[in-house]
């Protein structure tokens, strides 16, 4: 996994739903600040959270990877 990619892709599909930071985490049950961390490249969502976060974003697994 590239984390630069993943954090940019993550922000760009995020915004194009309309959500916020904060809205994402209520959904997934993390803090904004969790949110923020991953478009930042300061950590990576934990694998539990992947499939829920796809979901979310309307993608699949495979373009989130």
């Amino acid at each position: 996994m590239d984390q630069e990619k993943i954090e940019r892709f993550i922000s760009e599909c995020r915004k194009i739903k309309h959500l916020t930071q904060e809205q994402l985490g209520e959904k997934l049950g993390v803090p904004y600040k969790s949110i923020s961390r991953w478009e930042n490249g300061k950590t990576m969502p934990d694998l539990s959270l992947l499939k829920p976060l796809s979901n979310e974003l309307d993608i699949s697994l495979n373009e989130l990877l």
